[in-house]
């Protein structure tokens, strides 16, 4: 079984309310009849009612009657919406008139829904601009008490399964924060292993990734992946991490014992923490292209509720894929 196929699974035992916005989206549209027909996640779909059930029929969908279908421009919970964004945000300039086109847009409507209780995550970003997906949860969904940054991790799998855990890794991070300090680059390196413990399903070993291991080098930069080690043991004992080191030391079981003979992770390491956005997003994507690799991903980590963004060139699947590890993400917060 692959990994995504295990995913869905486990989602099938809490099954979680996922919004999604774009409901008039042809692939998400084919995606939710799906989800709904394998008991992935309760739907919810934004959108005109007469007009979704008529491209339900027109693609010979037979599920989306059973979705919760909200029009953005017509629902009996659009000022109690309202009335909750001007409670978060009329301090920061926030007007009811703005507030009221705002909430008609179904990209705030879902945050919104994710913030009220009223949906349990959100997927989106198959017909917009990630910049657009997350500008709305930023405001309203935030992030979890006591994280300062969100992050982006990418599973990656790999055809080499002496890597990681059997092939599988999680790289992070590589969608969001371009330069973290040592402090918010222990908290990535913290809400990764939960990842990879909440929803991967492995037990992470972490490498703090730098062009120095253990004292191999000095620089201001390999001194931010020393503290942000030692912050990030001192946030949650119960993760292994270490570093910081090199690629090769955190994979290679041979480099390591030459220079990192006493750490438990190097050689074995199944997570990969990068410096920098600048260094995440270039490798995984070498990595994905020269290893012939599987790169599922961002799922975004630090929010209080899970909300993911789809890559605007997602198949159907992808979308499915995405559906149900945001219902694990969901479900892990229980």
């Amino acid at each position: 079984m692959s990994f995504i196929d295990n995913v869905k699974e486990k989602a099938k035992w809490q099954p979680q309310r996922i919004v999604l916005p774009e409901g008039m989206e042809p692939r998400t549209i084919k995606a939710a009849d799906i989800i709904i027909e394998e008991g992935i996640a309760e739907v919810i779909l934004l959108g005109n009612r007469r007009e979704l059930l008529a491209l339900a029929d027109d693609y010979y969908l037979e599920n989306i009657g059973r979705a919760t279908i909200i029009d953005p421009l017509d629902h009996p919970d659009k000022q109690r919406y309202i009335d909750l964004m001007l409670s978060l945000r009329a301090s920061k300039g926030l007007t009811p008139e703005r507030a009221a086109r705002e909430i008609e847009d179904p990209l705030y409507l879902a945050s919104v829904m994710v913030k009220a209780g009223d949906a349990d995550g959100e997927v989106a970003g198959a017909d917009n601009a990630t910049s657009d997906v997350l500008r709305p949860a930023f405001q309203y969904v935030k992030t979890q008490p006591g994280v300062s940054v969100v992050s982006g991790a990418f599973i990656m799998l790999l055809q080499e399964t002496v890597f990681g855990e059997n092939g599988m890794m999680l790289f992070a991070d590589c969608a969001v924060h371009p330069d973290p300090t040592a402090e918010q680059l222990a908290e990535i390196a913290v809400m990764t292993g939960h990842t990879a413990r909440d929803i991967v399903g492995f037990e992470p070993r972490i490498a703090m990734l730098s062009f120095s291991t253990m004292g191999s080098a000095s620089h201001p930069m390999v001194d931010k992946v020393v503290e942000a080690t030692r912050l990030a043991r001192r946030m949650d004992p119960s993760l292994q991490i270490d570093g910081e080191m090199q690629s090769d030391a955190a994979i290679i079981p041979g480099i390591a014992a030459k220079k990192a003979p006493h750490s438990k992770i190097a050689g074995c390491a199944n997570v990969l923490i990068f410096p920098s956005l600048e260094v995440g997003n270039i490798c995984y994507k070498l990595v994905q292209r020269m290893a012939h690799a599987e790169a599922i991903g961002p799922i975004l980590q630090g929010m209080a509720a899970p909300v993911n963004d789809l890559s605007r060139g997602c198949s159907v699947e992808d979308i499915v894929g995405l559906v149900a590890i945001t219902s694990c993400q969901a479900a892990a917060k229980y």
